[in-house]
């Protein structure tokens, strides 16, 4: 059965417009989805995944890299080949007992035994490369693998070091991660590593509820035709998307908003200046996806939230939550929209 249509998802509206972003521009840095069980982050990912059009790989490498630029660290297209064919964009899920010899690949023991040669299995993070690595309650994650995935994500390059193998390949992702925060918190290091936060809940308005549960009985029931019924939006979505991609190096930042945005961290007291980039590459995506071609403060008011809420230090003087600590900084120096 086909993936569930992006564009037949009910409500959700800051977690699809955060996904769409990272799909512009992946630099921004992945998406973690944090809420309520059984309000479509995992469907989302996939419905994004088969709505992106297909992409040209070097035929029979295992790290999918594009032939017109193959990467340096890829030891298949480093011999030359360049014979490409299309495959879908790769989302790639790491399950939670995956052990490191999975995520990272190992020695093909199969070849080591049979033909005596030494030979590298690829890994999830090989089969990811160019793609999504979803990861499901990201924050019950082993340390182990969060602190395996800080080193891949920042760097683009997994490296191979065991058992008499030598290896480095590509490993470019956008990190997806989802959870549900009553089964625990999510490393400090991993969720600072996420580009963009959302809050996802489930929907408390009857008539939203009515028409998700009417689209999902209607998907489940003839898959084929539900996802038909969708095709015509879906490829509009899909043409703004790739629109949006080639506007981006076009859009530009004005050091007004850049000044706003640098005041609004700040005044949230986040740490460093991964906030502001995150802010600025966030709202130019934005901008690009609305086709504009100039950043202005409507865009760095509606994606502040998702950029900055899980950067806040803690303060025990204020009760309430990060969205409404955002919220309230958005309006005391952007002023209300």
């Amino acid at each position: 059965m086909p993936a569930f249509p992006f564009t037949a998802i009910v409500a959700q509206e800051e977690m699809k417009r955060a996904l769409l972003i990272a799909a512009v521009d992946p630099s921004v840095g992945g998406v973690l989805v944090f809420g309520d069980r059984g309000t479509g982050k995992s469907t989302a990912v996939r419905a994004l995944a088969a709505l992106l059009p297909k992409i040209r790989a070097v035929a029979g490498c295992p790290y999918s890299c594009s032939p017109d630029s193959p990467a340096e660290a890829c030891p298949h297209c480093a011999r030359g080949r360049r014979k490409s064919h299309q495959i879908p964009v790769p989302v790639v899920d790491l399950p939670l007992g995956a052990t490191e010899d999975r995520v990272v690949g190992a020695l093909d023991l199969e070849r080591a035994l049979t033909k005596g040669e030494k030979a590298f299995e690829p890994g999830l993070l090989a089969r990811a490369n160019r793609g999504f690595l979803y990861i499901d309650e990201a924050n019950l994650l082993e340390d182990h693998l969060v602190d395996l995935l800080l080193d891949v994500a920042a760097s683009g390059v997994n490296t191979v070091e065991r058992e008499g193998l030598s290896l480095r390949h590509p490993a470019r992702f956008v990190l997806v991660g989802s959870g549900n925060p009553e089964e625990g918190e999510l490393r400090p290091q991993l969720l600072d590593r996420f580009g963009l936060a959302c809050e996802v809940t489930t929907p408390t308005d009857i008539a939203t509820r009515i028409e998700v549960v009417r689209r999902r009985d209607a998907y489940e029931r003839d898959g084929e035709a539900f996802c038909a019924a969708q095709g015509k939006a879906e490829k509009a979505l899909q043409k703004t998307i790739l629109a949006a991609r080639e506007r981006l190096s076009s859009v530009s930042v004005p050091d007004a908003v850049l000044e706003n945005a640098a005041r609004l961290c700040l005044a949230l007291g986040t740490d460093g200046l991964r906030g502001e980039l995150t802010l600025m590459r966030t709202a130019r995506a934005l901008a690009a996806l609305e086709g504009a071609d100039i950043v202005s403060v409507a865009h760095l008011r509606q994606v502040a939230p998702s950029a900055l809420r899980h950067r806040l230090r803690r303060n025990p003087l204020d009760e309430s939550g990060s969205t409404a600590r955002v919220a309230r900084a958005v309006e005391e120096v952007l002023g209300a929209g």
